[in-house]
């Protein structure tokens, strides 16, 4: 094999090395990545972790009502609608807070798709919510992988002039069934990472811009 095709064949793995570790990093640090956050323990044996973050000028009570609202007909997911209903989702990202979308509790469903959806596991209002993909009571499990999907609001550093900021934290953990499941989940990550890279800038964008007409309720 002649050297320039040599250096092009590493020159292209090493640019999708990089481009699959920008896919399971996303904007978080390597402690925050490293860190223990709600939800891990419901995948305790993930074979894939990843941690994305965002740093949003607005306090947490002011982002969570965003997360709230998350789901097909519900809110949306706040990323690349166009690209969502190309699949025929019927994703439709909502920008303003819906006061009837604010009423969520351990157990409900959130939709991916109208025949996919994931459950509320844990909750703590201005603090953190967790999906798990597991089947509600009496369902089948038809999930090719255990997946959990953590949204975590941390306090951020205040801006110049003196308000409260958030650091949004979002972690997917996979653990696959079988071979297949493994392989499908190399794929989808980095779909996942063009999508949540989205969200994340649509959630700081919503929130940065519109305040919530009335205060999270504990």
């Amino acid at each position: 094999m002649r050297t320039g095709t040599v250096l092009a064949v590493a020159g292209t793995a090493l640019g999708f090395a990089l481009a699959l570790r920008a896919a399971r990093v996303g904007g978080s640090t390597g402690a925050e990545a490293r860190a223990p956050l709600p939800g891990d323990v419901l995948v305790p044996d993930a074979t894939v972790s990843i941690t994305r973050a965002v740093s949003v000028a607005a306090p947490p009570e002011r982002v969570w009502p965003w997360l709230v609202q998350l789901g097909q007909g519900r809110g949306g997911f706040y990323s690349y609608d166009v690209l969502e209903n190309l699949a025929g989702l019927g994703i439709h990202s909502a920008d303003r807070i819906d006061p009837q979308l604010q009423t969520l509790a351990i157990g409900d469903p959130v939709h991916l798709a109208q025949e996919v959806a994931l459950r509320v596991a844990a909750l703590e209002p201005a603090a953190h919510l967790v999906l798990l993909g597991a089947p509600g009571p009496g369902e089948r499990d038809v999930m090719p992988f255990r997946f959990s999907w953590a949204f975590v609001l941390r306090p951020g550093e205040p801006d110049p002039a003196g308000v409260a900021g958030t650091r949004l934290l979002v972690r997917e953990r996979y653990r696959p069934r079988d071979l297949a499941a493994r392989l499908m989940i190399e794929l989808v990550v980095p779909v996942s990472a063009l999508m949540s890279g989205r969200m994340l800038r649509g959630i700081r964008e919503r929130a940065e811009r519109v305040p919530v007409p009335q205060p999270v309720s504990r």
